[in-house]
């Protein structure tokens, strides 16, 4: 088995074609242990050149309320009144740690998304 280590894009397309090809190889062959080696390097080659970051705290709560049809009264019990849940969705008062703790909770949204540093607000 003689792969090489991914270090520009052009092996990792290279990479990505073999695993296509590879796909359906079967688990404890030669060609599914090449399929396992070479989706560890991509893996890791990917991670390191297209890191994916958590979203901002605000866009997380409004891509929730999407998926689950909520409005702003639903929000309500979690960060207080309605003209509170408006200033916090239109970004004019911050994320408590009771409000975010409310969400991860409530609405499963993850907390390394709504505790994001970058995003935030100086509190």
């Amino acid at each position: 088995m003689n792969i090489q280590p991914i270090k520009n894009d052009q092996d990792h397309q290279a990479a990505l074609k073999e695993i296509e090809a590879l796909m359906f190889a079967e688990a404890d062959s030669t060609a599914g242990d090449r399929l396992d080696v070479l989706v560890t390097l991509v893996e890791a080659y990917e991670r390191r050149h297209y890191p994916i970051d958590f979203p901002d705290p605000i866009d997380a709560i409004k891509f929730r309320m999407e998926q689950e049809g909520l409005t702003v009264e639903d929000l309500v019990p979690v960060i207080g009144r309605k003209n509170r849940v408006y200033e916090v969705l239109s970004r004019k008062r911050p994320l408590t740690l009771r409000m975010i703790e409310g969400l991860h909770e409530t609405l499963a949204i993850p907390a390394e998304s709504l505790l994001k540093h970058k995003n935030r607000q100086p509190v």
